[in-house]
């Protein structure tokens, strides 16, 4: 019987910390987003040091590394945008959003990839809705143009804070 006890307790600690992921590939969601996607290029980026002081000056947030993942979304030879995964700590735990533009500097959509965080800290549909089709005008403020989550408000903060991180990734180095 304490066998079983130590077993459950166990199965309970190593469960607990677990990463929940998207049910679908970062491919899937571009192509649901995108007409006549042909060509997903994944790519990686080491900021430079002028290109790091911009994107944090322009993103006017915190940024702890130079690395990042993006993509070339394509039709045939036709670029139709470019997406980045952020990954940032919410509270104790990480989470990875995929956030895409396209041609004309609109944010796409985003896309909550991986959330280490419990499940209830995952925001809803209608809050992630905010970040769709977005203009290159929009400030993602927390509090002022996009409101808080009540009992969310550090994922709020952090998936704000990483759309304003990746539109200046977007417009300082990636945009050609």
């Amino acid at each position: 019987m304490k066998y079983f006890l130590l077993y459950l307790l166990l199965g309970v600690l190593v469960t607990s910390g677990s990463f929940a992921k998207s049910k679908v590939s970062v491919e899937e969601v571009i192509k649901s987003s995108f007409d006549n996607v042909t060509d997903i290029e994944p790519k990686s980026l080491i900021l430079s040091s002028e290109q790091f002081k911009k994107v944090r000056n322009r993103a006017k947030a915190s940024i702890k590394t130079k690395v990042y993942r993006y993509y070339n979304i394509k039709s045939n030879a036709k670029n139709l945008g470019k997406a980045v995964l952020i990954t940032r700590k919410m509270r104790t735990k990480k989470a990875t959003v995929l956030y895409a533009f396209d041609m004309n500097n609109n944010l796409r959509f985003t896309e909550i990839m991986a959330f280490g965080e419990p499940p209830e800290f995952i925001p809803n549909s209608t809050w992630m809705g905010q970040f769709q089709n977005k203009k290159p005008s929009k400030k993602f403020m927390i509090g002022k143009d996009i409101p808080t989550i009540s009992g969310s408000t550090l994922s709020a903060r952090s998936i704000t804070q990483g759309a304003r991180i990746a539109r200046a990734i977007y417009e300082r180095v990636l945009k050609k």
